[in-house]
């Protein structure tokens, strides 16, 4: 997922797509436009009463109390009505924000829960985190402090220097003789620490990446005595970030300072013009706001302060919308992907009878390197299939592939004589109960494990399930039972019980088709004597895949089928393919044998 990120001005066509996600919120939008244009009438309407108000009141020959009482009064709502303005304006923009940042989260995460397997395979989890989070929360920013604030600013700039320019044209041309290069040097800085952030942005992607697979790990970790060399690795990555961030530091450090400087030059050259006009009896007089020319220096001071405050912030807000096209660019791609997926089926069927036919079915997850090759075979509704082989052999790849987590590249796949791409996906994947050998829980109570949250399952379902599979009686003695909370990844309870928890969680479905991978590899031989029974009562009547390396626990098979290299070699029942002295009898005779040395 990671690429480099465009390196021109602006994106236009981004920015678009970008604007394009208010669309569901248009009123509020607008609304914060509008008030973007009142914000930049109303901020000059001070200075010019301080203006009027002091040539006219004050520094006149008749010291007018009245009139500066009044002017007064406008001063005061002048300044109330701005400030609630701004209070709604920073209000709304700040609710866009986030009304699209929460729109987006959904969609991104709607995505990813939709992808392939394929995608988890080669994206780390911190990748996906990111996206989701920071990258999402950028585009945010790309609304609240930049796009709507970066127009109110452009608004604000051209109303103070219209309202300059009326008020005395000389004196404005003086207060902004250091405007070129202070444009200059924004345009630097702006440039500098677009850099700085698309390198920040790529090393937080490295350790969020880092720290995820390291805390997953941490058990491995520990046991091989890895702390320190995983120390060095994080102090590495940490020192990346570190720089990144010093490097915009260090652009920030030299721009503020500078801006101070040019708005010092600025005032001084203000100062300076209208001290001269002053003394040179320069006609102010001209505008009906110049009586004696004493108030233009108060009223500009407060004019450059207003005309330098958005400059001195603009190229901070033009990196937040870089900022916002950069993360945004992440996220539209990951949105974009071809990672899902296709769900173009329409059969949707309450019941399937569960016969399966794989037909001349080729699978690679990459290119041509296949997994399965040219692979057929039939197994009858309510018959059990053992699947058997070495590792690599295509085993997990063949259950795989019935789910539609992969799709195949050659062949079909049929269920009750139609092709798994013609089912509605969730319908087809209903209609499977799967128990994988390395079992996940989430944080939670054992109850919700186990229906995950599904309103239609009852307790008494969940109990009954329990029972069958020999799961109630450990359940019961938890602190809770049913209730008991589970911590992350089910990491205060023994492998075995959470394997059982995976088999209750799958049969209180009520599947059609049984899936079971490795299902009681990590179960120990009591706990695999007590379920046995239990399988081999909820196989009757129903179709079951089962991969097992204990060749003892699928000796009752209806058909066992033996992969090597992806290919079908084998086929048949237990005492059939021990008949022919083939790879079945191979590996059957070194389990036995292990078996065997075990015991003595």
């Amino acid at each position: 997922m990671s690429h480099s990120p465009k390196q021109s001005f602006l994106d236009f066509g981004l920015l678009g797509r970008i604007i394009r996600l208010a669309d569901p919120y248009k009123l509020v939008f607008y609304s914060s436009i509008l008030m973007s244009i009142l914000l930049a009438v109303l901020s000059i309407s001070r200075p010019l009463i301080i203006i009027y108000t002091t040539d006219h009141y004050i520094t006149s020959e008749i010291f007018n109390l009245e009139g500066l009482k009044y002017m007064t009064m406008w001063m005061v709502i002048s300044l109330i009505s701005e400030s609630l303005l701004r209070y709604l304006f920073n209000y709304t923009t700040a609710w866009l924000g986030q009304s699209i940042v929460k729109d987006m989260r959904v969609k991104v995460y709607s995505h990813i829960i939709n992808s392939k397997l394929q995608y988890f395979d080669t994206t780390p989890i911190g990748i996906s985190t990111v996206r989701t989070i920071n990258d999402i929360e950028a585009v945010n920013d790309t609304f609240s402090e930049g796009l709507i604030s970066i127009f109110a600013d452009i608004l604000t700039i051209l109303s103070v220097l219209a309202a300059m320019f009326y008020v005395n044209w000389k004196v404005s041309l003086a207060s902004i003789l250091i405007l070129p290069a202070l444009v200059w040097f924004t345009r630097w800085f702006q440039e500098g620490v677009k850099k700085s952030y698309q390198d920040e942005r790529t090393q937080i992607g490295r350790m969020s990446a880092f720290l995820q697979e390291r805390i997953t790990g941490m058990r491995i970790i520990q046991i091989f005595n890895a702390e320190a060399k995983e120390r060095a690795k994080f102090a590495d990555i940490n020192s990346a970030l570190r720089d990144a961030n010093i490097r915009g530091i260090w652009y920030y450090s030299l721009f503020f300072p500078a801006v101070e400087v040019c708005l010092a030059i600025a005032i001084g050259c203000m100062v300076w013009m209208a001290s001269h006009e002053i003394i040179s009896g320069g006609n102010f007089n001209q505008n009906p706001l110049d009586v004696r020319g004493v108030g233009i220096i108060s009223g500009f001071l407060l004019l450059i302060n207003m005309l330098f405050r958005p400059l001195r912030f603009i190229a901070d807000k033009v990196n937040v919308i870089q900022r916002g096209i950069v993360a945004s660019e992440r996220v539209f791609k990951l949105v974009d992907s071809d990672e899902g997926i296709p769900n173009k089926g329409t059969f949707a069927p309450a019941n399937v009878k569960g016969k399966l036919r794989f037909d001349h079915v080729w699978f690679a997850y990459n290119g041509e390197n296949w997994i399965l090759k040219d692979l057929n075979f039939t197994l009858n509704a309510g018959e059990t299939l053992a699947i058997v082989g070495a590792t690599g052999s295509g085993k997990t790849s063949t259950i795989s592939i019935l789910g539609r987590f992969y799709d195949i590249n050659k062949g079909s796949i049929k269920v009750d004589d139609t092709d798994i791409r013609e089912y509605e996906l969730s319908a087809l994947r209903s209609k499977m109960g799967l128990v994988l050998q390395d079992v996940f829980l989430f944080a939670g109570s054992v109850y919700d494990n186990i229906t995950l949250r599904n309103p239609s399952i009852s307790k008494e379902d969940v109990i009954k399930a329990a029972k069958l599979v020999g799961a109630h009686d450990f359940i019961m003695r938890l602190p809770g039972n049913y209730d008991y909370l589970v911590m992350e990844r089910g990491a205060t309870l023994s492998m075995g019980q959470r394997q059982l928890i995976s088999f209750v969680r799958a049969l209180v479905y009520n599947p059609d088709i049984l899936i079971l991978d490795e299902a009681t590899s990590s179960i120990d031989s009591e706990s695999e004597a007590l379920i046995q029974h239990a399988i081999e009562e909820l196989v009757k009547g129903r179709t079951s895949i089962v991969i097992a390396h204990r060749l003892s626990t699928i000796r009752h098979a209806h058909k066992i089928m033996v992969l090597d290299k992806g290919e079908l070699v084998e086929y048949g029942t237990h005492y059939e393919l021990l008949a022919k002295e083939g790879h079945y009898k191979k590996l059957y005779d070194m389990q036995f044998m292990k078996q065997k040395d075990t015991v003595q």
